[in-house]
């Protein structure tokens, strides 16, 4: 399984960094976890096939997580017409795919007949190759983490979390089994805020922050330094995990 960060940035692009946008790999299938930029532009410049897009999940429908879907779905209505992933989106569904429809048709092209899903927790989806477990979250009304689990490892993206900080609001279930990384965002609090949870966290292998403000930059450094020996890392656009 490798995992590449298309957009590590948080409410608004920064310099050098997009918004929330990661790509899970695993052979020749992709699957992405938000999609705040332009993961048509990414995938292109990669050399990557958009057909080779499985699924695609939204932790929550603010702009900086759902920027790029409808760019992604209008190219896809238009021009590769070989694309079709399944797309799982938190909230009213139709409502949003509706929406989605109408922008697309400003450009004078139908919404392909895309698949849509609405999120629950648990398990939402499962195509033999990635499993994706949904953890309800506070961050909204309709937010939520994913569990990602392929090639017998096991990687949890946080989403955007309660204001209140992760003490409040993580999804510590996933710990029942040993966790390969964790991707964390920390754009609503200091990343100090995790150490309660974190530190002597045995099931946790790795530690990954993203979606970071740089004005919180320095309890990056503090968390990482405090959290030793556990491995931390922070998110930046292009970076790979190979898992």
């Amino acid at each position: 399984m490798k995992i590449i960060f298309y957009g590590s940035s948080h409410g608004y692009p920064e310099p050098g960094r997009k918004c929330s946008c990661s790509m899970i790999e695993i052979g020749d299938a992709r699957y992405f976890i938000d999609m705040g930029t332009n993961a048509v532009e990414g995938m292109i410049n990669r050399g990557l096939p958009l057909d080779s897009v499985k699924g695609i999940f939204i932790t929550h429908m603010h702009s900086d997580h759902t920027g790029g879907l409808i760019p992604f779905l209008d190219v896809c209505s238009w021009k590769f017409k070989t694309v079709n992933p399944k797309i799982y989106l938190p909230g009213d569904t139709e409502k949003i795919r509706s929406t989605m429809a109408n922008w697309v048709a400003l450009c004078g092209v139908p919404l392909r007949p895309f698949e849509f899903f609405e999120i629950k927790e648990g398990v939402i989806f499962d195509d033999g190759i990635l499993r994706i477990t949904a953890y309800k979250t506070k961050h909204t009304a309709a937010s939520y983490a994913f569990l990602a689990e392929a090639e017998g490892k096991r990687v949890l993206f946080s989403g955007d979390l309660s204001h209140k900080g992760p003490a409040d609001d993580f999804p510590m279930a996933v710990f029942e089994s040993e966790l390969d990384l964790a991707i964390c965002e920390v754009a609503h609090f200091e990343a100090t805020e995790y150490l309660p949870l974190f530190s002597g966290q045995k099931n946790l292998k790795r530690l990954c922050f993203n979606h970071y403000s740089e004005r919180l930059m320095y309890s990056l450094y503090e968390a990482k330094n405090k959290l030793a020996p556990l491995p931390v890392i922070r998110a930046n656009d292009g970076m790979e995990i190979v898992l």
